[in-house]
């Protein structure tokens, strides 16, 4: 497989790869602005336009974009996260072009009709509304704005009720204006595709497009607290926090590895000694996410409302255990769960190319699949150890609750109970 990158002279960046025997492709756009990029009254607006995208164009309505990639067997598809926005689809490999021209008719020349403004909206203000009645969706939106609370990487990417209930077709050209310059935009394919063939097409779509400033997103400033939500659900639905590495920092992988021994699988340590041996609930991981400046290492469990107490305290004797028993055994098999996650993953033409653009938006460059696995391997078992030290004892923490939490510890407990 072979990864090739161009940039056009605009700024407009292109990453592909070729993937033989396959008959497939997935193309995308995929946007450096995200949730973390609003101003407060902008909260929800990257959303909102991801939506918009697809409601009309100059040239196509809603229903012939849509029309236009399943005609051929294809489909296409966008998200909206905290760093970025992407468009995406999945087509065979003479329909490349086509999905390339839909989705760059999406980005460049979209109508926002007023028509359509309003019935995306009811759509979306149904979207938040199906959120909050999902306990363990919703949380993490309440853990994510203690953690950084008064900036942007802490409010919802679907954005605040009230600001959805106001965007005007003003606001969504606005952000537009902002964020969608030609180097904000990463082309990425993977599959059944050619480079030249890529580039040429793109020159064509996106060449002309002239550069434009733009401001990057303010510095994160983890700062932890606690969000109490009291509701008669059958369970107690908890959220715990630690301030982590960015995905810039050379420790990010240290703390993958320990959040995979931590809580990442059936054989983890959360799992077999609150699930398997004490039977206090059904689901229990740990994971770490990272952003540009910043990172979280979360856990999450669902008990019942007797169980909470107990269920909160031994998760923080957990992480005190671990930096002192966690063992060469836990830790190797982290390592190889890890990796096998990243190989496995990357069988899908739609993997790689969210991976090229990821690692473009990162690194400005795609490194190879086995710069990544020898910084796996690179982490050692005393480098887990200290950052479980970091994490027991040290890391600033958020705590989130939602349901019967009459039970539950408050965060000044747990933090009495990491330093005992």
């Amino acid at each position: 497989m072979t990864v090739e990158q161009t940039t056009l002279s605009n700024g407009f960046r292109i990453a592909t790869e070729h993937m033989p025997g396959l008959q497939s492709a997935a193309v995308g756009i995929w946007v450096t602005a995200g949730g973390r990029h609003e101003r407060p009254e902008q909260n929800g607006v990257a959303h909102f336009l991801e939506h918009m995208a697809f409601k009309g164009t100059k040239k196509r309505d809603s229903r012939q974009i849509a029309e236009a990639i399943e005609d051929v067997g294809g489909y296409i598809n966008a998200y909206t996260s905290r760093e970025v926005t992407a468009y995406y689809a999945r087509v065979l490999k003479n329909d490349v072009p086509l999905a390339l021209d839909v989705i760059a008719d999406i980005l460049l020349h979209p109508l926002f009709d007023p028509r359509e403004i309003e019935v995306e909206r009811h759509v979306i203000l149904q979207e938040i509304g199906q959120a909050l009645d999902t306990p363990d969706d919703v949380i993490f939106d309440w853990l994510q704005a203690k953690a950084y609370p008064d900036q942007p990487l802490g409010r919802t990417i679907l954005g605040e009720e009230v600001n959805v209930r106001n965007f005007s077709r003003d606001d969504l050209a606005g952000f537009v204006d902002e964020h969608y310059g030609p180097d904000q935009l990463i082309l990425a394919a993977a599959g059944a595709v050619d480079h030249d063939q890529i580039v040429r097409i793109a020159e064509q779509l996106f060449g002309a497009m002239p550069p434009r400033s733009h401001k990057t997103a303010a510095p994160a400033r983890f700062s932890g607290g606690e969000s109490r939500q009291n509701k008669k659900l059958e369970q107690v639905h908890m959220a715990l926090a630690f301030e982590s590495p960015g995905y810039r920092d050379p420790a990010f992988y240290t703390a993958q590895v320990y959040s995979v021994a931590l809580g990442g699988g059936m054989s983890s340590r959360l799992f077999q000694e609150i699930r398997e041996k004490r039977g206090l609930c059904y689901t229990i991981f740990a994971q770490t996410g990272a952003y540009a400046d910043t990172g979280m290492t979360t856990i999450y469990a669902g008990t019942g409302a007797g169980d909470i107490g107990e269920l909160a305290l031994l998760t923080i004797d957990e992480l005190k255990r671990a930096t002192t028993d966690m063992s060469p055994a836990e830790i190797a098999r982290a390592r190889a769960q890890m990796k096998a996650g990243l190989l496995m993953g990357l069988e899908s033409p739609s993997s790689r190319a969210e991976r090229l653009a990821r690692m473009v938006q990162i690194w400005g460059k795609v490194p190879p699949l086995e710069e990544t696995v020898i910084k796996i391997d690179a982490v050692s078992d005393a480098n887990v150890r200290d950052f479980a030290e970091y994490i027991a004892a040290k890391a600033p923490a958020a705590l989130a609750l939602y349901g019967p939490i009459k039970g539950a510890p408050a965060l000044q407990a747990l933090q009495a109970r990491r330093v005992a």
